[in-house]
């Protein structure tokens, strides 16, 4: 049952020639192909918190440094931070010398205790509006650069558009050459032109405000002398996760650890690159957990599991049976080619597989007849099967043996096939040649299929 459960052991060569198991790719129902995470656009549908499921649009959440106004993050653990309410004793408006109770809020983190008290941070008198953060010192430096960069950004972009414009053609050479009675009022006109649209880039050149450039020093500044003379806590230092989780700070102890606001999560789509049709489309609400489109492969192609493997020795043969299920609710034509390693050298086959010669059928999928064991257990004489190639059989899934042959004496043996079958397109012809009231007619589809076996027995 372990090895049934172990999905990367089993790995299908993607259009892009990258093995991956099944639950990783996508299958195209336009162009019918393979598709990984690795060959397909990403685009973002929508921004939102992981914790308030606040949604927000790209520009919103730009502005936001792709980082939530309400929910902050511990700044100890990472752990979402949540509001207490405290009594503190206050001083009377009405009377000094007596005292009155009010309420308070905090922060506390409920898995390391951390609260906000720890980082000297005062107390609110309601639970909503921002808390405070500590100013950065290089903020302003920041955004200099960044208004710097973003001006040298456009001159760029004027000066690329002001060569398109200004490119001569063949023609105006030729009227140059041969001029006519109204020539020399147009050069003067098209000089002219030139001369106001080069005084238009020198002010735009002249707005650029120039920044100090940043100056390197051979000073150091010297250690404190605590450091010499007091004891190491390494409760109170900060370590290198949390440091990094506060760059603008540089915290060393626990007490300058401030908390981060949560950062943002995305919804996003897959695409198919070739035809362009989505592959993976999420609802837009984030609370949803949905998906308008999924074109998942293990819901399009054959499924293969290992389900029971012998002792493997080195060029002994061995049987191997594996699992192969129907994702359909209709039968699947499937065969099998097998490949020798000292054939193939591409291949990172290790042993010579032997799959049956005979063209198999899959029963339609039921997701009922895995409850019911009446109906779960299929007869062999319902579609011949030969014993010979077939263990067993129960509802939409095929115990098949494979003949297995370790042509080397290290490493685990891995065996590469490919696996045929027939799949029936129901997604609409996209070419126009075959008839819309014609229904869509089955093709044979091919896959390579990797499968990790296991290690050989030492004898």
């Amino acid at each position: 049952m372990a090895a049934k459960l172990e999905l990367q052991r089993v790995q299908i060569l993607c259009s892009c020639n990258a093995r991956s198991p099944i639950t990783q790719l996508y299958f195209c129902k336009h162009c019918l192909k393979i598709r990984c995470g690795k060959c397909v656009s990403h685009e973002v549908d929508s921004h939102y918190c992981p914790n308030c499921l606040e949604n927000m649009p790209s520009a919103e959440a730009k502005s936001k440094k792709n980082r939530c106004g309400n929910c902050l993050d511990c700044p100890s653990c990472q752990h979402t931070l949540s509001h207490r309410a405290t009594s503190v004793a206050v001083p009377d408006p009405r009377d000094p010398t007596k005292t009155t109770t009010k309420k308070a809020y905090y922060l506390a983190c409920g898995l390391c205790r951390w609260s906000s008290r720890d980082a000297g941070m005062p107390d609110k008198d309601s639970a909503s509006g921002p808390w405070l953060e500590p100013e950065n010192a290089g903020a302003r430096r920041i955004t200099d650069l960044s208004d710097y960069y973003h001006q040298l950004a456009k001159q760029e972009k004027m000066e690329r558009e002001h060569k398109k414009f200004t490119r001569r053609r063949a023609y105006f050479r030729l009227q140059e050459k041969y001029l006519s009675p109204g020539a020399p009022g147009r050069r003067r006109s098209s000089a002219l032109l030139s001369s106001f649209t080069g005084l238009a880039l020198k002010d735009e050149q002249a707005t650029i405000i120039p920044v100090e450039p940043a100056v390197a020093s051979e000073e150091v500044d010297a250690l404190p002398n605590k450091i010499l003379t007091q004891p190491v806590v390494l409760e109170k230092i900060c370590t290198i996760r949390q440091r990094l989780q506060h760059p603008d700070h540089h915290c060393v102890s626990v007490e300058q650890m401030y908390p981060r606001h949560k950062h943002l999560l995305i919804k996003r789509s897959q695409r198919c690159r070739e035809c362009e049709h989505n592959l993976s489309k999420p609802e837009f609400n984030p609370s949803s957990i949905k998906f308008k489109i999924q074109l998942v492969a293990i819901q399009h192609i054959p499924d293969v599991r290992i389900f029971l493997v012998p002792n493997l020795h080195y060029g002994k043969e061995s049987i191997v049976t594996l699992i192969i299920s129907n994702p359909n609710e209709k039968r699947m034509s499937i065969r099998f080619d097998g490949s020798n390693p000292k054939e193939c050298e591409d291949t990172h086959a290790t042993a010579q597989v032997i799959p049956p010669e005979d063209e198999l059928m899959l029963g339609p999928k039921d997701p009922t007849a895995e409850f019911d064991d009446s109906t779960a257990d299929i007869q062999y004489d319902a579609y011949n099967d030969n014993t010979e190639y077939v263990q067993f059989r129960k509802a939409h899934k095929l115990g098949v043996l494979f003949k297995v042959i370790p042509q080397r004496a290290t490493d685990n043996v891995v065996v590469v096939f490919t696996l045929k079958y027939k799949y029936k397109n129901t997604a609409p012809a996209l070419n126009s040649s075959q008839d819309e009231t014609s229904s869509p007619a089955a093709v044979w589809l091919e896959h390579e299929v990797t499968v990790d076996i296991g290690p050989l027995v030492s004898e």
